[in-house]
């Protein structure tokens, strides 16, 4: 037995030690990853790639928010894959999502190609090898393993995962009850009989607010300042009708997906081009779920025109009939410390609580926060200017999924999912093992912008992480457009032979 165990044993260190090396690896099995996986294993048939998760499961965002009431707040037509069609509500629970991407994974023997447990530390490109090395530790034995790749295709997300963002305010050492994160709900939370206080005023907030009004003694939502929210049935019409005709699925799913496309476009449009008559329109939608006697205007009016940040949907009113049964309340007011028993605010008022909630929003991540070198020099992100969005000047053989703020994230991931792919046919049939963006000599000057339009777009997060993140330039294919309309004719009809990416 002691020879069979140091024989295994030996084994499993001379596979740590091995470098496995596949054609594209993946980083991330969320939304992006596994769409990723899906388009490689169908356009690039010949690949062989892998993705690592360094989670213990799949699901990325949804596996690791696990508060009361989570739940989507984009519509799963447009959510969900082009691929797939999504025949639930349009507004999903994290479960229900979870469920519709394993059916992706079982129904494309996609299991074959994850490892979970794998958290990449670090990545590095050889020029003279032409590929990527990738350091990671795996969970289940705390073995530093490594793997190598031609492309490397980054689908980790856009913020940490670990932690959320707290902002430290006075006072909250004396805090006699429990302060906790919405991304890290702790299992043990008991909330029977507690009063809760909600800093926040996000998708988050709107989401957990009226999921756990009926299972505690009260729930304050704290906001510094309101949020636009949008209101609706939990239904869509028009999906509905075609179901009653008995159109097959994949039709319903692509007819309706091109409908919401088209009514959102209509609503970025407004947001610009009238954004008094659009707000009116927001704030009176809000006002008919509220008693009529409510401040609206203190609560529920926020002080930047619609779509500078993300509009949340609040499906069937939930929220506001919390407020409406008496079973939560809203107070807008700024925190000065937190006390004993509660928050006091700088109005002078305090707000006493058992637990209270920093749904506080969270850190932006630049790839994964991985340490990455080019051929021994670390790679300064910010330095880097995207093409489309999508790869950068000076960083070879890799792509990164970065979504939309006001549309689904997996709209940009599937059109990403199909440049990569046609990147790497076209990168076989020119027997080329290196591909880098690089600025041509006319565009040695251009006028450098940051990768946000910070006066377009600007919550906290984007604030607060704006500066790590590559810069674009002032005309095409430079630029990074937050635009899903812009985007699906750009992104297809790239030329990959203009001189803006450099082949060897």
């Amino acid at each position: 037995m002691e020879t069979n165990a140091a024989s295994a044993e030996t084994v499993e260190v001379r596979r740590a030690s091995e470098v496995e090396h596949f054609d594209v690896l993946i980083v991330g099995a969320g939304i992006s990853g596994i769409g990723g996986a899906y388009h490689l294993s169908t356009q690039c048939p010949g690949k062989r790639f892998l993705v690592l998760e360094a989670q213990d499961d799949f699901g990325g965002t949804w596996h690791t928010h696990r508060y009361p009431g989570i739940r989507s707040d984009s519509d799963l037509y447009t959510f969900g894959y082009r691929f797939k069609p999504w025949t639930g509500a349009p507004i999903a629970t994290a479960a229900e999502i979870r469920k519709y991407m394993g059916e992706v994974i079982e129904e494309n023997d996609l299991a074959r190609h994850i490892r979970y447990g794998h958290r990449i530390s670090a990545a590095s490109w050889s020029g003279e090898d032409r590929r990527w090395t990738i350091e990671a530790t795996r969970a289940a034995d705390g073995a530093q393993v490594r793997f190598s790749a031609s492309f490397l295709w980054m689908c980790q997300g856009y913020y940490r995962h670990d932690a959320g963002y707290v902002p430290q305010w006075p006072g909250m050492e004396r805090f006699g009850g429990r302060i906790v994160h919405p991304q890290a709900w702790p299992e043990d939370l008991a909330l029977e009989g507690k009063r809760v206080v909600v800093i926040g005023s996000g998708a988050t907030a709107a989401t957990l607010l009226p999921a756990i009004a009926g299972a505690c003694a009260h729930v304050t939502m704290l906001q510094r300042s309101p949020t636009y929210f949008m209101t609706g049935r939990n239904a869509n019409e028009l999906a509905d009708t075609l179901r009653e005709l008995e159109i097959p699925e994949e039709w319903i799913h692509e007819i309706v997906r091109r409908k919401i496309l088209k009514d959102q476009a209509k609503l970025a449009r407004r947001a610009f081009e009238e954004p008094e008559a659009l707000a009116r329109e927001l704030i009176a939608g809000v006002r008919a779920h509220l008693p009529a006697d409510f401040d609206v205007e203190r609560h529920f009016t926020p002080r930047y025109q619609p779509w500078r940040q993300r509009i949340a949907f609040v499906p069937d009113g939930d929220l506001f009939r919390a407020v409406r049964e008496g079973k939560a309340s809203v107070v807008t007011d700024e925190i000065e410390a937190f006390t004993e028993a509660g928050i006091r605010l700088k109005s002078g008022a305090t707000l006493e609580a058992d637990v209270v909630v920093a749904a506080t929003g969270f850190d932006l991540s630049v790839l994964g926060d991985i340490s990455v070198t080019i051929d021994g020099r670390p790679l300064d992100f910010g330095d880097t200017v995207t093409w489309h969005g999508t790869m950068f000047t000076g960083v070879p053989n890799m792509a990164w999924v970065f979504g939309y703020f006001r549309a689904s994230w997996t709209l940009r991931a599937d059109l990403i999912s199909d440049f990569v792919c046609r990147l790497l046919r076209h990168m076989d049939e020119r027997h080329a093992t290196r591909v880098t963006p690089t600025l041509r000599p006319a565009e040695a000057g251009m006028p450098l912008k940051p990768w946000f339009d910070l006066d377009n777009f600007n919550p906290g997060y984007v604030l607060r992480g704006a500066h790590l993140m590559p810069r674009q330039g002032d005309r095409l294919p430079w630029r990074h457009t937050q635009d899903y309309w812009t985007d699906r004719g750009d992104l297809p009809a790239a030329d990959l032979n203009d001189g803006s990416l450099a082949f060897d």
